[in-house]
């Protein structure tokens, strides 16, 4: 059974980003399967980890780098998601509680669709008016002075 299938949806037509959610997407179906073969499933799960911190960094030194407040919503949901993954993997090693895991896995394949819609999507679109290029890191134009750019949700001003 596939946690998440890949959809056009998820497509954001920067390269980068549409290769890195692909891989995570991938990795979440790969711990998927591992849960479901009933085997050991923390290689799966630490290497999806692994993936989603690198995964979020590159995404938050591109927000750096075209404007986004440090702060922001976007960056912030990151940290979340991060914190509980963590923690589930604390639970997994330190109290020999795998039950974290099964949920994470629901959670992440409801959760990762609409922050790619929503939230990387304005992201990929501020790159694409600012004029960044993740190959090299430049910006052709940042933020003014003052300004902040919105992290894609309607809940937050930052």
């Amino acid at each position: 059974m596939t946690t998440l299938a890949w959809t056009d949806s998820l497509t954001l037509n920067q390269p980068t980003l549409d290769t890195t959610h692909h891989e995570f997407v991938d990795l979440l179906n790969a711990f998927g399967a591992a849960l479901d073969g009933g085997g050991d499933a923390l290689p799966a799960y630490q290497a999806l980890l692994a993936h989603t911190e690198a995964h979020f960094a590159m995404e938050e030194d591109w927000m750096a780098r075209c404007g986004f407040e440090p702060q922001n919503c976007h960056a912030s949901q990151h940290a979340m998601v991060l914190n509980v993954m963590r923690e589930a993997l604390r639970y997994a090693n330190e109290l020999n509680d795998r039950e974290p895991l099964n949920i994470l896995r629901t959670e992440l394949a409801g959760w990762f669709p609409q922050h790619a819609e929503m939230m990387d999507a304005a992201l990929v679109f501020t790159m694409a008016q600012r004029g960044f290029d993740p190959a090299t890191g430049e910006c052709r134009e940042v933020a003014a002075e003052g300004a902040s750019q919105s992290c894609g949700s309607g809940s937050c001003a930052s």
